[in-house]
């Protein structure tokens, strides 16, 4: 059985469709704390909590492979107690029943950067999520090296072509320009940054999810090469034929915002991902896996052509 912890979120959507397009025997079982609509004779939903243990062994037992895609709200507070715990939960119930674990991440633990983030990239946390994610990362790969648990880190950029609207990318460009309004831009549009397409970490889980071999490391998941927000813009804005028009958002414009939204107020700490180039490399993965990331082009010409369409 397969196990996806946070279903009903970008990648676990993108995972499950993955699951079943490859038309798996075994059950695959969607956890949350809310009801999802379940589609599938082999699919089946299980609410619980993964702050409370006893639900998490619940939902985890019976699973060859469990998929850890849940995301908190995005406060620093929330994230400082509620991950560790979270972590340590994962931890206990793969431990008790042996279910190999896949554990997607992002890449905040190595701060800011200069050149590639590689896999090996030492972890140099700048911000208080950084230093949570930091934290719990080691806090899983410690119990593999000890040969506690079989677990993978799955790490993915800041991503776009979502089926909602989680992604920065998704909410204030291409539905701008699918709308056709005016996009806007956080930070300085002159640097370099990429961009995971969100259907590619499905394949990139599933193809994970099926080779044990690939276990007990970490791994960059397929992403097109870096390139600058303004070419990004521009290619969106050809793709959906409008001007490419934009305003961009600075850190000060954020901080007054953040006084009135909490979720925007989370993004201040994170401004020097916009403002420095920003490149992560997946060269591994591409390599061994045989796995070529969706082109910047290709993406958002399938976004325009299903979630957004062009009017």
């Amino acid at each position: 059985m397969h196990t996806i912890l946070g279903a009903g979120g970008p990648t676990a959507n993108a995972l499950t469709k993955e699951l079943l397009k490859h038309d798996l025997n075994e059950t695959i079982r969607l956890v949350s704390r809310k009801p999802l609509k379940v589609t599938g004779s082999n699919v089946t939903w299980q609410k619980a909590d993964l702050l409370n243990y006893a639900e998490v062994l619940a939902a985890v037992k019976g699973s060859a492979v469990v998929y850890m895609c849940a995301g908190l709200i995005y406060d620093k507070a929330i994230w400082q107690q509620q991950w560790p715990v979270i972590m340590q939960n994962l931890i206990n119930a793969t431990k008790e029943t042996r279910a190999r674990l896949i554990f997607f991440d992002n890449v905040y633990m190595y701060g800011l950067v200069k050149g590639p983030m590689f896999e090996t990239t030492p972890y140099n946390p700048v911000s208080v999520k950084g230093e949570v994610r930091a934290r719990i990362a080691t806090q899983l790969m410690d119990e593999v090296k000890a040969g506690n648990v079989q677990a993978t880190i799955a790490r993915a950029a800041d991503f776009y072509g979502t089926d909602s609207m989680n992604s920065f990318l998704d909410m204030m460009v291409l539905d701008k320009y699918a709308k056709k309004t005016t996009a806007q831009w956080i930070g300085d549009p002159k640097v370099l940054h990429n961009f995971t397409y969100i259907p590619d970490t499905g394949k990139a889980m599933y193809l994970l999810g099926q080779t044990p071999d690939s276990g007990n490391q970490i791994w960059h998941l397929p992403t097109a090469a870096p390139i600058t927000g303004k070419d990004f813009i521009t290619l969106a804005a050809d793709i959906y034929g409008v001007k490419p028009s934009y305003t961009t958002i600075n850190k000060f414009m954020l901080q007054l915002v953040g006084l009135f939204k909490k979720v925007v107020a989370g993004t201040v700490e994170m401004y020097y991902q916009y403002d420095h180039d920003y490149n992560f490399n997946s060269s591994k993965f591409e390599n061994t896996f045989n796995l070529k990331p969706t082109s910047y082009r290709e993406g958002i010409k399938l976004m325009s052509e299903t979630l957004y369409q062009i009017k």
